[in-house]
């Protein structure tokens, strides 16, 4: 499999598992704002923050069959919940359309595997671990991530209740940035290693899992009531994101480091709106 591919499935969909466990666990707790505002504001930190601090470690390049097959998906999501957003129908019935549109792209993504050629440039490991102890790492893993998210939540909704400011605005903020660092972190290293489309694949995945995986689940679990201040302006920075990432990378098809500082630069700008109306 490609860099870009794996960045698309294992690493994006893996590097989502935090948001995914807060959300459900926020939803389960009578939380909404939490478990809406993780997804939009991871969606917004993973293309303004991280993909901006990529870039300017190291100019991404872009191949254009992700941008118009995978950068497709991602911003049609986006307009798909834009749409769930504004007509506050995060009911079961929509989790599990969700969910069945992931199948559905997941499906053609490994369809696309099969019939393409296969690229090595991915070092094999020198030494492979036992089954048993990839097991292990992952039940670890899943344990550690579980009782993080418990945590988060717990501390989010306490400084929520402490500083009156609302659990949305706690979930597009501290929540969201705060399940967005495993990306941060993969993005990172695989842009220092030479593997743009890693960098690329990871957040385009991620992005495209926050949504249709993650609310799906979480509306299939629970329907949620949408806070009605995502509808003001949130969703619409996260679908104007996803849509700039797909200018800015049609552009040239790399993102550059002049373009990392104008995402960088945005992000700070919608932080300091999200301070003035918290």
């Amino acid at each position: 499999m490609s860099p870009l591919v794996i960045g698309l499935t294992l690493v994006g969909f893996g590097t989502s598992m935090p948001e995914l466990v807060t959300s459900v666990q926020a939803a389960l707790a009578g939380s909404p704002g939490i478990a809406i505002g993780n997804v939009v504001g991871s969606n917004i930190a993973n293309i303004l923050l991280i993909l901006g601090l990529t870039a300017l470690l190291a100019p991404l390049s872009v191949a254009a069959s992700v941008l118009k097959r995978d950068g497709a998906v991602m911003i049609a999501a986006s307009l798909l919940l834009v749409a769930v957003i504004l007509l506050d129908a995060l009911s079961r019935a929509v989790g599990v359309s969700f969910l069945v549109l992931l199948l559905a792209y997941v499906t053609s993504l490994l369809i696309f595997v099969r019939s393409a050629p296969v690229e090595r440039d991915i070092p094999a490991p020198a030494k492979s671990q036992p089954t048993f102890v990839s097991v292990l790492a992952i039940l670890g893993g899943l344990v550690l991530t579980i009782i993080s998210a418990r945590m988060l939540i717990a501390g989010a909704t306490n400084l929520a209740r402490t500083f009156e400011v609302s659990e949305a605005v706690i979930g597009l903020t501290i929540v969201a940035v705060g399940t967005s660092l495993p990306e941060l972190v993969t993005s990172m290293s695989a842009a220092r290693r030479g593997q743009t489309g890693l960098a690329i694949g990871n957040i385009i995945g991620s992005n495209i899992f926050n949504i249709l995986g993650i609310l799906g689940v979480t509306a299939a679990l629970k329907p949620l009531s949408v806070p009605a201040r995502f509808a003001d302006a949130d969703v619409w920075v996260m679908l104007g994101s996803a849509i700039l990432l797909a200018v800015f990378a049609r552009s040239g098809w790399r993102i550059g480091r002049g373009e990392g500082a104008v995402l960088l630069l945005l992000f700070v700008c919608y932080s300091v709106y999200l301070v003035i109306t918290a």
